[in-house]
């Protein structure tokens, strides 16, 4: 399954890190369209002018805006990693006439598989320190004092996307919204699904196995 990639799983379930990985060892480009609307609103573009209302109310940017910037994103031969899009079957099928329409080809799918159980453990102990970004979690990477950062020896911050019932509705819709893609993409037969409860590194394995990326430099 080479060429551009989505990553699909629950928040929790490692895609963030293992998109790190494969950019570094493999030269994909991570394309996150969270990354994007922020970057659009901060530089003062048309598009981040159109989509600077529904940031503010917390809605959902319409689909054609978020298609526009991903699209002006495709430029060069790097393979594309999709951390974040789409998150609709919409969404979905418009990412597949655009990439199709630059020459690219339809992306693979990858469904990062954890049970909603896991994903609340993994979520609700995060720590972060609000200073530098590092992320502690108190059961499988806990800080040497609690509350305290090894490093800098400051306190340690929960973010609001961490607190339980924000962790509860960022399920619910992840339930509600990414299923049905991992349906989409699995009736296309272009899915691969590997086991996101296994260590990192067994996950990075699997994920270089499922992309054919073995033989890759």
């Amino acid at each position: 399954m080479p060429g551009d990639v989505i990553l699909l799983g629950g928040p929790g379930a490692g895609k963030g890190t293992q998109a790190q990985i494969l950019q570094k060892q493999f030269g994909y480009r991570q394309i996150s369209t969270g990354d994007l609307l922020r970057e659009h609103r901060n530089r003062g573009t048309e598009l981040g002018k159109a989509a600077e209302p529904y940031m503010q109310r917390g809605d959902l940017v319409p689909d054609a805006l978020i298609i526009k910037m991903v699209e002006g994103e495709l430029q060069g031969d790097a393979a594309v990693l999709f951390d974040g899009f789409p998150r609709t079957v919409a969404q979905a099928e418009a990412l597949d006439m655009l990439l199709e329409s630059c020459g690219r080809g339809l992306p693979g799918a990858v469904y990062f598989e954890i049970s909603r159980p896991l994903l609340e453990e993994r979520l609700l102990g995060r720590w972060t320190n609000p200073r530098t970004g590092r992320v502690y979690h108190e059961k499988f990477d806990p800080p040497k004092v609690a509350g305290v950062c090894d490093e800098d020896g400051g306190p340690l911050e929960q973010r609001e996307d961490d607190k339980p019932v924000t962790i509860k509705k960022r399920l619910d819709v992840f339930e509600a919204q990414t299923m049905p893609l991992v349906a989409y993409y699995r009736e296309r037969e272009r899915l691969a699904t590997i086991d996101a409860t296994l260590p990192f590194e067994q996950v990075t394995h699997a994920l270089v196995r499922a992309l054919d990326l073995e033989h890759a430099h």
